[in-house]
């Protein structure tokens, strides 16, 4: 797998991480939400400079411009709930993408062991396609394996992208084992270890009750 990670640069990204782990500034839900957001954008920003473009000639008011754009089909999968902000950001750079979106969800057998469910799934045909599968948060691994088994049934890809802002050692490693070799991880930030419910630290919280309120 190839691994992007931002946080080893200076940029605008460290800024928005900040504020998103940030445990005053998480009171306000609209500023998590737009923070992850434009997390996305910068994401789908990096990663179109690896799409192969065509050359498409544009009219303009004075003549004919000779334009570089992107010729991707490009099907953007977030993971439900916690993904929809991050799947905003890309589809407001990847406005033409195709969409897919699909839950899944740790059902925990006990304190610390878990299954992921997966039980909706709503998608395109991915034969062929660039899958890019975002979720703000890559804990063990585990659900985006699942995703990625389940989407399979849709057709086999040609390029798989994985965004996430943040994301543990031990997630990577994981799925850098599972997922084909010239799969992209574009990450934002990568903390030290995962405790012993499996979450992220030193993280955030839970990414999906920051941005859309506390669930039963």
């Amino acid at each position: 797998m190839i691994l992007k990670d931002f946080s080893k640069e200076n940029s605008i990204l460290n800024t928005f991480i900040a504020e998103i782990r940030d445990v005053n500034k998480q009171k306000d839900s609209m500023r998590f939400r737009r923070n992850i957001e434009r997390i996305g954008e910068v994401l789908a920003y990096e990663m179109s400079k690896n799409f192969p473009t065509k050359s498409q000639n544009i009219t303009t008011p004075l003549g004919i411009k000779d334009t570089e754009i992107i010729a991707e089909d490009i099907v953007l999968c977030s993971i439900l709930r916690a993904g929809l902000p991050l799947h905003t950001g890309f589809l407001n750079y990847f406005d033409n993408a195709e969409n897919a979106f699909i839950s899944a969800y740790r059902k925990h057998t006990s304190e610390t062991e878990f299954e992921i469910v997966v039980e909706y799934l709503a998608a395109p045909s991915i034969e062929g396609k660039t899958l890019v599968l975002v979720d703000p948060m890559l804990a063990t691994g585990q659900s985006m394996l699942a995703v990625y088994e389940t989407l399979l049934k849709l057709g086999k890809p040609k390029n798989i992208h994985i965004a996430a802002v943040i994301g543990a050692q031990e997630g990577i490693d994981t799925i850098s084992k599972k997922l084909p070799e010239d799969t992209t991880l574009w990450i934002a930030a990568v903390d030290e270890v995962l405790n012993e419910k499996g979450y992220i630290i030193p993280g955030l919280g839970d990414a999906g009750d920051l941005a859309f309120g506390n669930k039963l």
